[in-house]
């Protein structure tokens, strides 16, 4: 058989029925959920399925009004949607590296576009970043998840991860922040100036400043972040 043979291609690219553990990467780049409940994903990530699954916008009271309140002051671009019933759900996102993470009754906090995908025993909640509202393209806001069970995340090609040490503050972009271990709290630090905005300052205007201990997961792109405009 020809090693460009459709047959071939077919033999090297399908699907592996014997995995069903319930986050499976298919690919680097495709997340499968083995259904057999309910899952929480980002609005538009499905690519694929099969079985019976329902799909639903999240609800306007489906987390409280807190949160609907949250988000609708953050802008807030990837809603989510809820995926009922048992089958196979493919999810990506515009070709983004995934991640999967087994949270066991710990935290951690993600960049609101990063968030592909979590189980419902997860316990989340939306952060504003109060101190650059207005500041960064499109707002800036993140997602603190809680508990047990499995969460997707994405990034733009292969993550680092940078350890955070007591006296040792680790500095980011915060387009290219992807996650960072949940007790963490960011400090923003500015460096506004004339030059700056005319591009000829010394570097980025806005930096997020990690102190303590914990990590931050970063990614070589810098990331414009959405408003609520786009669809599902």
């Amino acid at each position: 058989m020809s090693d460009y043979s459709i047959e071939e291609f077919i033999k090297q690219t399908k699907q592996d029925d014997s995995e069903n553990d319930y986050f499976e990467l298919e690919t680097p780049r495709i997340l499968e959920v083995n259904l057999l409940d309910q899952v929480w994903a980002k609005a538009g990530a499905m690519i694929s399925y099969n079985g019976q699954i329902k799909f639903e916008r999240e609800g306007i009271f489906e987390h409280g009004v807190g949160r609907l309140f949250k988000k609708a002051m953050t802008g807030e671009g990837s809603s989510l949607m809820k995926a009922t019933g048992r089958g196979r759900l493919y999810l990506a996102d515009q070709g983004k590296k995934i991640t999967i993470f087994d949270l066991d009754n710990e935290t951690i906090t993600v960049n609101g576009n990063d968030l592909l995908a979590f189980e419902p025993s997860i316990d989340w909640d939306i952060k504003m970043m109060k101190k650059v509202a207005g500041m960064v393209s499109g707002g800036l806001f993140n997602v603190t998840l809680s508990g047990s069970g499995r969460v997707a995340i994405t990034s733009h090609y292969e993550p680092l991860t940078l350890l955070v040490r007591p006296g040792e503050p680790v500095i980011t972009d915060p387009h290219a922040t992807v996650a960072w271990s949940g007790h963490l709290e960011p400090n923003f630090k500015t460096d506004i100036s004339l030059k700056t905005l005319f591009g000829r300052g010394s570097g980025e205007s806005i930096q997020m400043e990690f102190q303590g201990e914990g990590f931050v997961i970063v990614q070589p792109f810098e990331e414009v972040y959405t408003t609520g405009s786009q669809g599902s």
